[in-house]
């Protein structure tokens, strides 16, 4: 994996997010924070979590600081989601445009209560990555469960769009 490897990987990020946001900002209030299914319950809680995961690898790898883990209940409006997204979007663009390769092996140590861990920030980006993929999933049948159709945001689309954008 090289840093542009894992550049590319976060323009999918942002493009995935962005299509699934624009979903999300049609929602009513109460489809927002309505509790229907899986881990977190509702579409809001899953996001945070997404976006508290993500900036917290961040951090850990040497980006914008976040603090503590972000609470749901903080953000009552899909509008204050939009720009907790907004936020973390750009401190990944700016932390993604100084990222070289070299850098990827650097040792990162950290712990989630049951002892220390170690990894590189390579993995630990690709992780987060990753992470966010797996809960845009839950949170497309979160949305087909109260009747919204969230569309497809596969990696595939985003490189045939990529392709036509080339063009």
């Amino acid at each position: 994996m090289t840093a542009k490897d894992l550049q590319v990987l976060y323009e999918y990020d942002r493009w995935a997010n962005e299509k699934l946001l624009h979903v999300i900002a049609q929602l009513t209030p109460e489809q927002f924070t309505q509790s229907v299914a899986g881990a977190y319950g509702s579409v809001r809680n899953t996001m945070v979590h997404v976006l508290s995961a993500e900036w917290g690898w961040l951090d850990r790898c040497g980006g914008a600081k976040r603090g503590e883990r972000l609470k749901p209940a903080d953000y009552q409006t899909i509008e204050s989601l939009m720009q907790l997204w907004a936020t973390i979007e750009g401190h990944l663009r700016e932390f993604l445009s100084r990222l070289r390769d070299e850098d990827l092996a650097r040792i990162v140590e950290y712990d989630f209560g049951e002892g220390p861990n170690t990894s590189m920030v390579g993995e630990l980006m690709h992780h987060a990555a990753i992470h966010a993929v797996h809960h845009r999933g839950q949170v497309a049948v979160l949305l087909r469960s109260i009747g919204v159709v969230p569309g497809n945001f596969d990696i595939l689309f985003f490189y045939a769009e990529k392709r036509v954008l080339a063009v």
